[in-house]
């Protein structure tokens, strides 16, 4: 009974940092159900787009996030628009509703989405303390920018997106996530760690496209499931946000720290 009610308490906790973690998200699921169903003024993506820049800035002044974090976020935000500027026009997905705050297609708006992953994997790193052991930065980070490129060019060139998840798994091997949830430390994998934040992406991508956030082409008529191919992609696509969080926490000196393991033993980088 006594062990029940540890992994209870220690779900619950986990549980509780996840969902702090998810704030920006939060925040930007709520503005897309809001102006779903509320009248508004002005275009629905033109006020996405301000509510998400006030947003950010609420986030600052109530410390949520510091200057240096939003700098960041602000890169996944540039990245993402990037993506979102060849996607659209090629017709992977599509932002129907007008607005003036479009380019080619995107609306300014989209590149908060990307901001969001980005806020998340900020503040589970810092909330959770979470520290890499076996960490390959350099064979890594070649890995991410392949994959990225490739979700782009393989619209022209060979898919390659199954041969690079197996690179990202074999660069990856023997890397861990340390993490503290209470008063106790766990290690996970950073491939699975890949795969289970890839998995609830695509749960967030089918809430969002719900709500309007975009559509692909097999929901214009009407809402349906997002393809469930999808889960390889954000797991994938995670591994940039992954690098660029790590090349920044490496800067600060909080990337290969030791950690304490739930049995209290050293766990020294690499390990």
């Amino acid at each position: 009974m006594a062990r029940t009610r540890f992994v209870v308490a220690q779900l619950l906790r986990f549980a509780w940092l996840e969902t702090r973690s998810c704030l920006f998200a939060l925040a930007v699921f709520a503005g897309l159900a809001i102006t779903k169903v509320v009248p508004l003024p002005i275009a629905r993506y033109d006020a996405m787009l301000l509510y998400c820049v006030l947003v950010t800035v609420a986030f600052r002044l109530l410390r949520l996030e510091t200057t240096r974090e939003i700098l960041v976020i602000c890169g996944f935000h540039l990245i993402g628009l990037a993506f979102e500027l060849v996607k659209v026009p090629l017709g992977s997905w599509a932002y129907p509703e007008p607005a003036l705050t479009k380019l080619f297609g995107v609306p300014l708006y989209s590149g908060f989405l990307y901001a969001a992953v980005g806020s998340y994997v900020l503040a589970a790193w810092r909330l959770f303390d979470l520290r890499i052991c076996g960490y390959r930065p350099v064979a890594t980070a070649a890995v991410a920018v392949a994959i990225y490129v490739n979700l782009i060019t393989h619209h022209w060139l060979p898919d390659l997106r199954w041969p690079l998840a197996a690179l990202l798994v074999a660069v990856t091997w023997g890397a861990a996530v340390h993490f503290t949830v209470g008063e106790h430390r766990y290690r996970m994998p950073v491939a699975l760690s890949f795969g289970l934040i890839g998995f609830f992406l695509w749960v967030a991508e089918n809430v969002a496209t719900y709500f309007g956030a975009w559509q692909y082409p097999h929901q214009l008529e009407v809402w349906r499931v997002v393809d469930p191919a999808k889960v390889t992609a954000w797991a994938m696509l995670i591994s940039v946000a992954f690098v660029l969080v790590a090349a920044w926490r490496a800067r600060t000196g909080q990337l290969r720290a030791p950690a304490r393991t739930d049995l209290g033993q050293a766990v020294t980088p690499g390990q």
